[in-house]
Order: structure tokens, then C-alpha cells, then sequence
């Protein structure tokens, strides 16, 4: 058996943790507790990240995302994203599994063998119609289910805001998925640009989707960063179903749920 190659995903995520340690906690009382508060111990490095990745989605994402709506029709738009949906749905199965969610994970089962037959290879959902609802489950949620705490927030290099928790969750769900290992037969070389491809393509999707929501998040914002972190971390923990330090409310016009992170 060759010996897999890092993922690009896991040596980001390697360098970005190891550039985070390196930087300053806070010094005075009053940083303890703003700390505690927004759970964010390295926002000077979290904020250089957000500003690399905010200058390329205006320099390059969203310029890219304006072209796929203009030269897309939406009815493509939504068998490309309903694609993406049901390749997703055997690594949402496995997490359902990994969290004792049988009756998720045979929902999810179910609605994958249902879309991929019935619904033309997850072209159209069809599942919801016999209802079977999408779930949800990743190996953040999983790692919370198993009571590890979500620990820092951070911005990663493009895939935006997270947490060290979803972070490593992330790159687990990376290797999860079984795509690329169908596609590949074990040619290292095509596993790499089917990643990418997968990668770019939910990216772009997600992005389209949230033009006018980001657009509006920003202009709205006095800082944009620091509303982008208040999105996330109530969403996250909405999610999760867990109570969250009070922060500014979520601006209700922007789609966490197919916006974080930009390439996922």
C-alpha cells in the first residue's frame, strides 16, 4: 500500500496553528475578560488571515462568483448545488453514526440512495418529497458531541472562520469524504485535482449564493471582522444547541449555513 500524501488542507492547517502560538495573549485584566467574551485570543493574527481573504474575494472570488451567476442559468445553479449536497451526505452519514444518531444516519442513507437513483445522481431532491429532511454532521459536531470544547476562534487561510475544534474537524471530514478515493484508484496526482475541483466548485456555489448577503454584512458593519466572528460563533453554536456569551445579533440577511467557510 503507497503511503498517502499530507492534503494540502492539513499542512494549511499545521503552519496556520503554529503561526497562531506565536503570537501575544492578552496582558491586562480587562483583555482577560473582552477575551473570554469573544473567544478570541489571537485576533491580531485571525484579523491579518480575514484581511488576506476579504482583499482576494474582492480582488478574485466574487468577480468569479458575479461571472457563474451571469453566465450560469439557475436551474443549472441548482443541479450543480444539489450535486454538491448529496456527495456530501455519505461523510453527514458517517458523523450521524459517530454521534450514536442512528435514526440521522439512516435518514441520511436513505436520502442519498433516493437522490442519487430516483433523484438522477443527486440532480434534483428528491428525498425531502418522501420525507427524508437533509441532516446535519460534520466531525466538529462530533468532536462537541464527545465533549471536546470548541477552544479558539480562528480565521483559516480561505476556508474563513472557525474554531480550532472545526478546524481539525475540517480537515478530518477532507479525508472522509470518499470521492476522491473512488475517482483516484490510488493515483495521488488525480485525488489532488479532484480536491481542488471538488473545493473550488462548493466554493464558487456558496459564494453565488451570498453576493447580496456579504455585500450587505459588510456595508453594514463598523467592523466587518468582528461582525463576521458573531455570525459564525451564533450560528455554530445554534447549531449545536449550545448557549453562547451574549454578542451583537446576527445579521439575518446573511446565509451562515452556505457561506462558512468560503471553500468547503
Amino acid at each position: 500500500m503507497i503511503a498517502r500524501r499530507p492534503s494540502l488542507l492539513t499542512l494549511s492547517l499545521v503552519a496556520f496553528l503554529a503561526l497562531s502560538a506565536c503570537s501575544s495573549m492578552p496582558k491586562s485584566e480587562t483583555e482577560l475578560v473582552e477575551g473570554r467574551m469573544v473567544n478570541d485570543p489571537i485576533e491580531p493574527v485571525n484579523r491579518t488571515i480575514f484581511d488576506v481573504n476579504d482583499f482576494l474575494d474582492r480582488l478574485l472570488i466574487r468577480p468569479m462568483a458575479e461571472l457563474y451567476r451571469v453566465m450560469v442559468p439557475p436551474p443549472v445553479r441548482d443541479r450543480v448545488a444539489s450535486i454538491l449536497h448529496n456527495m456530501g451526505e455519505p461523510v453527514i452519514m458517517a458523523n450521524n453514526l459517530m454521534q450514536g444518531e442512528v435514526s440521522s444516519a439512516g435518514t441520511t442513507l436513505s436520502r442519498f440512495l433516493i437522490n442519487t437513483t430516483i433523484g438522477g445522481g443527486g440532480m434534483f431532491e428528491v428525498a425531502s418529497g418522501y420525507g427524508f429532511e437533509r441532516q446535519t454532521g460534520d466531525f466538529g459536531q462530533t468532536l462537541h458531541v464527545w465533549g471536546v470544547g470548541e477552544g479558539p476562534y480562528l480565521v483559516l487561510p480561505l476556508f474563513g472562520p472557525s474554531n480550532m475544534r472545526d478546524a481539525v474537524g475540517l480537515g478530518v471530514d477532507t479525508v472522509m469524504s470518499p470521492w476522491k478515493y473512488v475517482v483516484a484508484y490510488g493515483d495521488t496526482t488525480i485525488e489532488d485535482t479532484f480536491t481542488i475541483a471538488d473545493a473550488a466548485a462548493s466554493g464558487l456555489t456558496r459564494r453565488e449564493a451570498n453576493i447580496e448577503g456579504l455585500d450587505a454584512l459588510r456595508e453594514g458593519s463598523l467592523d466587518f471582522y468582528a461582525q463576521m466572528r458573531s455570525v459564525y460563533r451564533q450560528h455554530r453554536a445554534k447549531q449545536l444547541g449550545v448557549t453562547q456569551l451574549h454578542e451583537a445579533p446576527v445579521f439575518e440577511d446573511y446565509d451562515a449555513e452556505n457561506s462558512t467557510p468560503v471553500l468547503r
